[in-house]
């Protein structure tokens, strides 16, 4: 009893550590925002002085919204494309008699973890050589070479747990296939959905080696380029730096909160069927 006792206070100290630990860079980059310039590369004082939006008035400038504007673009884009084919693709995979199944999802789940760099050069030559430079579709195709696959992985193991009797059921009453996948087997696997979706979104969202080597001009650049471009020649604006970070960090931090639910069933579910 007592050492329950003494274990949950230090189970809590441990989970605050942990939390302090993950918000310790977005607090910081807030802080460093509200800054004026002439604080920003001192300490103390930790916190401004005097706190200042200035910073956020020069991130959210017409240029920069053009970023956000692209990477929205191309992030839903790369996620409806993903969740789509890879769903049908997950569902196949699960439900047909496929031979070699564990080769193929290994073959799925290694071409995800892929090192970037390694493929950067032939991605490159396919897009410029398609017409696709500075594009937002030959971004779309070059964010789908691994988020893709891991769609799929995910999917797989939500598809094979759901019972073949729901199929065989609807089968019976004469429900065609494509009804049945949209309408019945679809809606029983959105936390999977759902967790699928926001990985895809937020590792398109983040994206900036393909986004730096595929485009070289505003319409296309999305924005991790766009924050790699503040830096002038003799100087670098920390706080609007700082500004623009926290304004691209909020609609995940959204995102997340709004789907949290859904995203813990998930998360779960994929850890005990996959």
């Amino acid at each position: 009893m007592q050492r329950s006792k003494l274990l949950k206070p230090l189970g809590m100290l441990l989970l605050a550590a942990v939390m302090l630990a993950n918000l310790a860079p977005f607090l910081w980059q807030l802080n460093t925002s509200l800054k004026p310039d002439r604080e920003i590369n001192t300490l103390p004082p930790i916190f401004p002085s005097e706190a200042t939006w200035a910073h956020f008035g020069n991130a959210l400038s017409s240029s920069f919204m053009r970023f956000v504007g692209n990477s929205a673009v191309v992030a839903c884009s790369v996620t409806f494309v993903c969740l789509l084919i890879g769903s049908m693709a997950a569902y196949g995979i699960a439900r047909k008699p496929i031979k070699g199944k564990g080769l193929i999802l290994g073959l799925f789940l290694s071409a995800s973890m892929f090192p970037q760099i390694a493929v950067l050069s032939p991605i490159y030559v396919l897009i410029k050589e398609a017409g696709l430079y500075n594009t937002h579709l030959g971004l779309v195709f070059a964010y789908m070479l691994f988020c893709l696959p891991l769609s799929v992985w995910l999917l797989q193991g939500f598809f094979r747990e759901l019972p073949k009797e729901l199929e065989e059921a609807a089968a019976v009453d004469g429900c065609g296939t494509a009804r049945m996948y949209g309408q019945i087997i679809l809606p029983l696997i959105m936390p999977g959905l759902v967790t699928a979706g926001l990985l895809v979104f937020i590792a398109s969202w983040n994206e900036f080696l393909f986004a730096l080597s595929l485009t070289n001009n505003i319409h296309a650049q999305t924005i991790p380029v766009g924050i790699a471009l503040f830096p002038q020649a003799y100087y670098v604006p920390w706080g609007d730096i700082s500004a623009a970070s926290v304004v691209v960090t909020l609609p995940l931090i959204l995102i997340v909160v709004l789907f949290e639910q859904k995203l813990t069933k998930g998360l779960v579910g994929g850890a005990v069927k996959g």
